[in-house]
C-alpha cells in the first residue's frame, strides 16, 4: 500500500484520538457502572418489597432474582439517560460562547463532553444487550437455542420487529436512538474528511437522539408508572437542557450566517426551544406527560409505528438537505484543512 493511501485511510477516522477517548473515557464508564448498580439494587429492592408499581403493569416480574436480566437492563437505561443528560448539557455549554463563571476551561469541557458521549452509547449498547439476554433466558422453554437467541435478537435489535404492548413503539424508538447515536456521535472523529461544516450539522442534529431516548424511557419505559416526585423530576432535569439550547441559539459561540435560511432555521430553533421550556414547567405543574397513570386504564398508544418511521424519514431528509448544504459551503480543501484542526464547536 503507498503512503498517500495509508495517510487517506489514517485521515478518514481519527483512530489515534478515538483511542485516546476511550482511554481517558474508562474513570467515566467506572462511575457509570457503579451508578447502574445501585439502580439495580434500588430496582430489586422496590421489586422485592412490593412497592414497585411497575407490578401493577407486569406482576409476573414479582420475582426479582428471576427476572433480575431485566432490572439489569433498566438499570443501565437509567444510567444511560443520565449520562445522555450529562453529555448533551457539556455540549450544550461547550458550543455556546464563553461563560465567565465557568470553572473549567473550554478544553476541559470539551475532553469531558467526547468522554460522556462515549460512556453514553455504551451504556445504551448494555440496555439492549440486558433485554436481549433476557429475551434468551424467557424463550428457553419454547425453541432450541439458536432458535431462541436468533428470536431475541430480533425482538432486540431490529427496528420494528417487536410486535407486542407498548414495545411496539417504546422499543423501536429505544433502537432508532441508539443507532443513530452511533454515527452522529462518532462523526466527530471524521470531521477532517467530511468538513467541519458537515460534522457541525451532523453533530448538532444529535439532540434528536436525546429526545428519542426521553421519549423512549419516559412515555413507554414499563419502569417509569410512578406518581408524585420522580416523574416530575425526570421532567424537571430536561428544563436546563431547553434552558441552554435557548442560550445556545441566542448566543452562539460562532458567528451565525445571516442567509435566509440560516435565519429562518435559528428562528425555528429559538421557537422550538422557547416552546419546550413552557411544555416541561406544564408538565411539572401538572404531572401529564402523556405516560402511564396508576389505577387508570391505558388509552391506546400515542403515536404508532407509522408515524415514527415517517418522522425518521423526515429528520433523516433533513439531516441530508442541511449537510448537502453545508458540504457546498465549505471553503477551499485547503483552506478547511488549515481551519478545522482546533475547532471542535458545533455551531
Amino acid at each position: 500500500m503507498h503512503d498517500g493511501q495509508r495517510t487517506r485511510q489514517r485521515r478518514w477516522f481519527d483512530f489515534v484520538a478515538f483511542r485516546r477517548d476511550v482511554r481517558a473515557a474508562l474513570v467515566d464508564a467506572t462511575a457509570a457502572l457503579i451508578v447502574t448498580l445501585v439502580v439495580f439494587v434500588w430496582l430489586h429492592w422496590r421489586i422485592e418489597t412490593g412497592s414497585s408499581m411497575t407490578l401493577q403493569v407486569m406482576p409476573m416480574l414479582a420475582d426479582a432474582d428471576t427476572y433480575w436480566m431485566y432490572w439489569m437492563c433498566e438499570a443501565f437505561g437509567w444510567s444511560g439517560l443520565l449520562w445522555a443528560w450529562i453529555t448533551v448539557m457539556l455540549g450544550l455549554i461547550r458550543s455556546s460562547r464563553r461563560l465567565g463563571w465557568l470553572p473549567v476551561s473550554v478544553a476541559r469541557i470539551e475532553k469531558w463532553h467526547r468522554t460522556t458521549s462515549l460512556t453514553t452509547i455504551a451504556l445504551m449498547f448494555a440496555h439492549a444487550f440486558w433485554l436481549f439476554a433476557e429475551f434468551v433466558r424467557a424463550n428457553e422453554d419454547q425453541r432450541g437455542w439458536g432458535g431462541r437467541t436468533w428470536s431475541a435478537f430480533v425482538d432486540t435489535f431490529v427496528p420494528g420487529a417487536y410486535a407486542s404492548g407498548t414495545g411496539r413503539v417504546a422499543i423501536l424508538i429505544g433502537l432508532l436512538a441508539f443507532y443513530l447515536a452511533i454515527p452522529l456521535g462518532l462523526a466527530f472523529y471524521a470531521r477532517r474528511s467530511i468538513g467541519v461544516r458537515t460534522w457541525r450539522v451532523l453533530h448538532a442534529s444529535i439532540l434528536v437522539v436525546y429526545v428519542l431516548s426521553v421519549w423512549h424511557t419516559l412515555l413507554y419505559g414499563t419502569n417509569v408508572w410512578y406518581d408524585g416526585w420522580f416523574r416530575t423530576t425526570v421532567w424537571l432535569l430536561q428544563l436546563p437542557v431547553a434552558a441552554l439550547l435557548l442560550a445556545r441559539l441566542l448566543a452562539p459561540a460562532r458567528r451565525p450566517g445571516r442567509r435566509g435560511l440560516d435565519l429562518l432555521g435559528r428562528a425555528v430553533g429559538r421557537a422550538c426551544a422557547a416552546a419546550s421550556i413552557v411544555m416541561v414547567l406544564a408538565v411539572a405543574a401538572s404531572g401529564r406527560d402523556g405516560g402511564r397513570t396508576p389505577g387508570v386504564d391505558g388509552a391506546g398508544l400515542s403515536a404508532t409505528r407509522t408515524m415514527v418511521w415517517i418522522g425518521l424519514g423526515v429528520f433523516i431528509a433533513a439531516v441530508v438537505v442541511c449537510a448537502y448544504r453545508a458540504h457546498r459551503l465549505t471553503p477551499t480543501r485547503q483552506a478547511r484543512a488549515e481551519g478545522e484542526e482546533d475547532d471542535t464547536s458545533p455551531s
